[in-house]
């Protein structure tokens, strides 16, 4: 049975095209680079080289597919051209979703985000129906995150799309090569302690369980309907010290104020813009989605997918120990 993936090189989506390749699937990927590609996965796949604006290299990607995930985004929290971004994650998944509808794709797995849907002021974890405009959405990528599940769901309603769409919270664990931005908290954290935390919250996942849920998704989802894949919601500080003890290293010990917050995101955004940097560690809107706490709950997943996901503890655990591994924590 064939199955086209996009973002197999990615954190998740590596993860998954082994749980794929372990039950039997025939696998082809569109990437971008397919030398890398090749270094990065370690599993019998067809790579087709192109991206998400690529027509042609998508048509021949899913040519003979009956299932579709599609996982690749570009995940950036800082972007001197928004544009860019708009471009791939949403105008890329508007082409990938047409082309699939004429290769008579039967089933897509659309990977959204939890940063799309809304927060409770209160503190409780939200939901798939927590309710957001995208006015509410910060930054370019919670933006075009937005923008591309609406052109999914669109096309579900409006041309038949038979697409099931997954919201991820922050997936931890093995295989974090880049990394991520959470992967890159996790790594500082195991190297000098998390010192410094702000006063925000996050829901930790571990990889596997998520990449698990991609596929429950395609198993028993339902056509149109949203899941989040998600874990324990932890303070930063909690993650943190977790993380702390795990390499013995002090922990966290001074919550920085909103105002160093903002000033250092405005440093930070002034010093990219002047190319004196490429990657600032905070941005103004990285600053202002700290001052959330972006509590989740899985229960539609546990209850229609059969989603279960483990303690956090063991995502950052093995998150740990694979940059360790790897020689990621001098």
């Amino acid at each position: 049975m064939n199955v086209m993936i996009t973002g197999a090189t990615g954190l998740i989506g590596s993860r998954l095209v082994k749980i794929l390749a372990d039950r039997g699937f025939y696998i082809k990927a569109l990437v971008r680079d397919a030398c890398r590609a090749q270094k990065l996965i370690d599993a019998s796949v067809e790579f087709v080289t192109g991206d998400l604006n690529d027509a042609a290299a998508i048509e021949t990607a899913l040519q003979g597919c009956k299932y579709l995930f599609h996982l690749a985004a570009d995940y950036r929290l800082w972007v001197p051209d928004p544009e860019v971004m708009t471009r791939t994650n949403v105008d890329g998944t508007r082409l990938l979703m047409q082309k699939a509808l004429e290769a008579g794709v039967e089933r897509t797995v659309y990977t959204s985000s939890v940063c799309v849907l809304g927060c409770n002021s209160d503190g409780s974890p939200a939901d798939e129906d927590a309710a957001s405009t995208v006015a509410d959405m910060i930054s370019p990528y919670k933006k075009s995150k937005f923008l591309a599940e609406k052109v999914v769901m669109d096309m579900v309603r409006d041309e038949g799309l038979p697409a099931v769409v997954v919201n991820p919270s922050t997936p931890v664990g093995p295989g974090d090569s880049r990394p991520t931005p959470t992967g890159t908290m996790v790594l500082n954290a195991a190297r000098d302690g998390g010192m410094f935390y702000a006063d925000t919250g996050l829901n930790v996942a571990h990889v596997d369980d998520i990449a698990l849920g991609h596929f429950l998704a395609l198993e028993n989802g339902k056509v149109g309907r949203r899941y989040i894949l998600g874990g324990d919601n932890l303070s930063l500080k909690d993650l943190f010290a977790m993380t702390a003890n795990i390499t013995g290293k002090p922990g966290p010990r001074f919550k920085v104020p909103q105002v160093v917050m903002f000033s250092a995101g405005f440093a930070g955004e002034m010093l990219a813009k002047l190319g004196l940097i490429k990657n600032p560690v905070a941005t103004m809107d990285s600053v202002r989605m700290a001052s959330k706490k972006m509590y989740y709950s899985s229960d539609r997943a546990e209850k229609e997918l059969g989603y279960t996901h483990r303690p956090a503890l063991e995502a950052v655990q093995d998150a740990v120990g694979w940059f360790k591994a790897q020689h990621m924590l001098r």
